[in-house]
């Protein structure tokens, strides 16, 4: 047997023992399914619900943008996720948590070969150590990820070990490329990220034709592949946008990005340490202080490790590019352009995870070879890194502060009982929620006229306002928080501000609601499924029905009837 032979043995018996790693990081899902605990913050409060009502509307596929009834009286398709998205069809063909599964299980393995072939074969060499690339590559695969990205942000190593394929053996690249190619847009978002990652790549063409004076038409025909692919799959977003003249987002409000000269300074660094809650990289306390030892053990040497400091330095910049984002002295620009207004360009910063653990990758590399004791420093980080992550999995980490599981969240018992005490198809009343996300209502096939959504119509949220108007009035925060942004259109409580989880361990009664009940009946408002007792119901023309308790939900509902 041969050194080559032998080395590949190995190699393959560590990446496999990092994919047994990676299944029992994923075991909580499969052995615990509904009663698993799962981040509710952009996920059970919104996408899986998302994916759960888009499954089951009957709308999956249509050529205009229709309205859907089970929330507002009419949500756009165009607000709900692709038909094109691989995702919808796990929840069309599988369990709300099945499907979630499932993603969850290609997430991380996609994450996982993605690092490793990245690595192994365009940013380290060949006979770089498997505590390495295979570590590394698990690590990055055991990231805290926004869970219904998919391949939004874990995708993104496996895209560019891709496109550098392509890039690299243009005509002659091997098949797989092109059907990793045509299978990332399925599982991945445009918007969120690959319309940044495309950019990049489209760069580096335009950067190899000046360097090279000749044109890379592979690599062309794949950004345009690509391209084509998502834009494709986003049509309904693309009419609503530029070809719906009725259609008015309350997007065209957004009025964000205040932050003084002094807060904008902090966030970069906080960003650059810490990451943003949909892309944790988890640096600060391992990663960084390895870069920068690895940085001046190189300068020790004497080696000139140029594609670490260059990611490093990159990062650096995402974080103070996404933190500005948010100055005010971007406004001259936002209120002029609406596009620089509606779109954020500060999620650029989608792509510092796969930075990070790039450069983690090769100041590793340089610590085993220069540094005394190097390999044993490597292999103690390496493990530390890895634990740290694995007790991150969604099951630990939400559990341990006492967020509901799947099944609680949701309450499905607690709600049919609801539903059968009214007696009437949810299709013929309108609810809203106090004290509890509006989705809770929507998964349980309640008609709701409270959402949380990236788009909906500007008249409608200006017609709900009124309902709450008198809350906002009480909070300037809150109200500020509502008219500049806006996507939880939320039956908001002053007292209760930004926290939607009243319990029946923490539901102390409000004493004092001021909302226009008679704006909610304008709307078809008839019930309101509130979280907490509600002192003066009686005087803003709201009758209390009845009371909903189950000993397995966290929930305690009760069903106030609009007069």
């Amino acid at each position: 047997m041969s050194y080559k032979q032998f080395s590949n043995i190995i190699q393959h018996k560590w990446l496999w023992l990092g994919v047994l790693i990676i299944l029992a990081y994923l075991s909580p899902y499969f052995i615990n399914g509904e009663n698993t605990h799962l981040r509710i913050h952009d996920n059970m409060d919104s996408n899986v619900v998302w994916y759960k009502v888009l499954a089951e509307s009957g709308k999956i596929f249509t050529l205009q943008d229709v309205m859907l009834p089970y929330a507002i009286d009419g949500l756009p398709r165009s607000a709900l996720p692709s038909p094109f998205d691989a995702v919808v069809w796990l929840y069309v063909l599988f369990e709300p948590i099945t499907a979630y599964t499932i993603s969850q299980t290609i997430m991380r393995l996609a994450a996982y070969f993605g690092m490793y072939l990245l690595l192994t074969r365009f940013v380290l060499a060949k006979d770089t150590t498997p505590w390495i690339t295979v570590g590394v590559s698990l690590a990055f695969a055991m990231l805290p990820y926004w869970p219904s990205g998919a391949l939004s942000i874990a995708g993104i190593p496996l895209a560019l070990y891709v496109f550098l394929t392509i890039r690299k053996y243009k005509s002659e690249a091997p098949k797989h490329a092109w059907v990793f190619l045509v299978i990332i847009p399925f599982f991945s978002n445009f918007i969120l990220s690959f319309v940044f990652f495309v950019g990049l790549m489209g760069v580096l063409w335009l950067v190899d034709y000046i360097r090279q004076k000749e044109w890379n038409w592979s690599f062309f025909k794949a950004l345009c592949l690509m391209t084509s692919m998502y834009l494709v799959k986003n049509y309904l977003l693309i009419t609503s946008m530029f070809f719906d003249s009725n259609f008015t987002s309350h997007r065209e409000e957004l009025d964000l990005g205040y932050n003084s000269f002094e807060r904008s300074y902090e966030l970069a660094w906080e960003n650059f340490l810490y990451g943003h809650t949909h892309d944790e990289a988890h640096q600060a306390y391992i990663i960084v202080p390895i870069i920068l030892f690895a940085l001046f053990l190189a300068i020790f040497k004497k080696v000139q490790p140029k594609l670490l400091i260059t990611l490093f330095l990159s990062n650096l910049i995402l974080s103070f590019w996404y933190a500005f984002w948010y100055w005010e002295g971007w406004r001259l620009i936002k209120d002029e352009i609406s596009i620089v207004n509606t779109f954020n360009f500060a999620r650029i910063h989608f792509l510092d995870p796969t930075i990070w653990y790039i450069a983690f990758a090769i100041a590793l590399v340089v610590i085993w070879k220069y540094a005394k004791l190097g390999k044993y420093l490597v292999i103690l980080v390496l493990i530390a890194q890895s634990l740290y992550l694995f007790v991150l999995t969604e099951d630990i980490k939400y559990g341990e502060v006492g967020t509901p599981t799947f099944n609680e969240f949701y309450s499905e018992e607690l709600f049919t009982e609801i539903k059968q005490y009214i007696g009437e198809d949810p299709s013929s009343y309108r609810v809203v929620s106090i004290g509890m996300h509006p989705t809770i209502a929507q998964y349980n096939g309640f008609y709701t006229l409270d959402t949380y959504n990236n788009s909906f119509p500007l008249e409608y949220k200006h017609d709900f306002r009124e309902v709450i108007a008198g809350e906002l009035d009480k909070n300037p925060s809150l109200e500020n928080y509502f008219d500049t942004w806006g996507g939880r259109l939320y039956t908001y409580v002053s007292d209760h501000g930004e926290n939607y989880m009243f319990t029946k361990d923490k539901n102390d009664p409000i004493e004092q609601l001021d909302i226009n009940t008679e704006a909610l009946k304008k709307l078809d408002g008839e019930y309101i499924l509130s979280a907490v007792p509600i002192d003066n119901a009686e005087e803003i023309n709201l009758e209390l029905e009845e009371r909903f308790e189950h000993e397995e939900s966290p929930w305690e509902i009760y069903l106030y009837h609009v007069l």
